[in-house]
């Protein structure tokens, strides 16, 4: 998916120049969808354990803003009023987005 991603994403922002991605993401087909430059964060080879990266924390808040939203398919929370307000707050979301366009 990100072929496309990039591909799309060029008329909308043009300034775009540098994009961080999963070690996934590593092959010549990203690499060569558009003018972005994208680094690959990954491990180091050697790595046990945990240990900080460089940029790794772009990656991740990344997958943070997709996943948002996935607990209202993914989690079963324990009172309907719990899951009336991820609803609303998931809407609001959808929303705001709209608006901003």
């Amino acid at each position: 998916g990100a072929v496309p991603l990039l591909r799309a994403s060029r008329p909308s922002w043009p300034f775009v120049t540098l994009g961080y991605a999963d070690g996934g993401y590593a092959g010549a087909r990203v690499a060569e969808a558009s003018s972005i430059r994208i680094e690959v964060v990954r491990k180091a080879d050697n790595q046990v354990g945990f240990a900080v990266i460089a940029r790794r924390w772009v990656v991740e808040r990344f997958f943070a803003w997709i996943n948002r939203n996935r607990r209202l398919a993914k989690d079963f929370e324990a009172t309907i009023e719990s899951v009336e307000a991820f609803l609303y707050a998931a809407s609001s979301v959808i929303l705001l987005r709209r608006l901003a366009r």
